[in-house]
């Protein structure tokens, strides 16, 4: 049976990614910080374990990273999900909140990449997957802190799999559009309808769907497919 931690996996897109792969026979391990009645909820529906810890901490995700392997055994894949937004001209943005972006959105999946990669080399397999943004492509208005760490995450990607391909291990990343989650809560309605205008399918994208890409890229199938962005944005952002 394989095994997968995923980080910020009790709500949004780390909810479902959490659930389909309880569902497909993987064994899953997954962190939370404040939303502990949902983590529970979610161990308790799916059989997961659920793991607080504090992405800004690195003693947490060393002692997450630990955990998920003394219940396991071994960690197979590794996604890298957890991830702050925020909306504000750069000029009001403060200096702790950006650096609070870096470390949350760009130096947690470097430390969790870290932590497993040792184990993932001496065996000559594994799969890292980061979920980035479009914004990351292309950047957004307003944006600059959030983009710029999901950018950051995108060369991570793409120099981590030229380093660690020769060990057997694939490191791929997601790109989605906007997502029906909590983290666009803070949208107006009229927000959300021009955003929906201006994709291609005319609709916001669904976290099962970013949920079935990653089971795919973690899976045995993806086998030859590394350092790749995923662009999954329902046609919103293109070559």
């Amino acid at each position: 049976m394989r095994s997968v931690l995923i980080t910020g996996g009790s709500r949004g897109i780390g909810r479902a990614m959490v659930e389909l792969f309880s569902a497909e026979g993987w064994q899953v391990a997954f962190t939370y910080l404040r939303s502990e009645a949902e983590a529970k909820a979610l161990s308790a529906a799916t059989g997961a374990l659920a793991i607080r810890a504090d992405a800004e901490s690195e003693s947490e995700i060393l002692s997450s990273v630990k955990a998920a392997e003394s219940a396991f055994g071994e960690i197979d894949c590794l996604i890298n999900n957890a991830a702050v937004s925020g909306f504000s001209l750069l000029t009001d943005i403060a200096t702790a909140e950006w650096e609070r972006f870096l470390r949350i959105n760009l130096t947690a999946p470097f430390l969790y990449a870290r932590a497993v990669l040792p184990a993932m080399i001496r065996r000559g397999k594994g799969r890292i997957l980061n979920i980035s943004s479009m914004w990351g492509l292309v950047g957004a208005s307003c944006e600059v802190h959030y983009s710029a760490t999901k950018a950051g995450l995108i060369g991570f990607t793409k120099a981590l799999a030229k380093e660690v391909g020769p060990s057997g291990i694939t490191v791929n990343a997601i790109a989605p559009g906007v997502i029906e989650t909590d983290m666009n809560r803070t949208l107006s309605e009229e927000d959300l309808c021009a955003l929906k205008e201006e994709t291609p399918l005319s609709r916001l994208g669904k976290p099962q769907e970013v949920a079935r890409a990653a089971l795919f890229l973690c899976s045995e199938d993806a086998g030859f497919i590394t350092g790749e962005i995923l662009n999954l944005s329902g046609g919103f952002v293109t070559p």
